[in-house]
């Protein structure tokens, strides 16, 4: 994540995806408002914060645990940059 005064990994991958100023083009915002995690990694999720709490990690779990909270920032953070694009397109389309 986020390390340095540097763009943050979302910023880059809006970028990456549509252009300089960190917009997404409507299709793909749209798209990412309907992606999340699988029942299968939810579930995963859960069992290994309930093992985090219990103090029962293994040192694998825990850089998996982080990397599952990683994961779930980054697309936190896209699905933000997503609603956000879509207020400005939409508010321009009424201008």
């Amino acid at each position: 994540m986020k390390k340095s005064g540097g763009p943050s990994v979302a910023t880059i991958l809006a970028r990456v995806l549509g252009n300089e100023n960190g917009q997404l083009p409507p299709d793909v915002a749209r798209y990412i408002l309907t992606v999340g995690f699988s029942d299968e990694d939810k579930s995963r999720m859960h069992e290994l914060a309930v093992r985090n709490q219990q103090g029962a990690l293994s040192a694998d779990e825990t850089e998996e645990l982080f990397e599952y909270a990683d994961a779930g920032t980054v697309l936190s953070i896209l699905k933000s940059t997503a609603r956000r694009t879509l207020r400005v397109k939409s508010r321009r389309a009424r201008s």
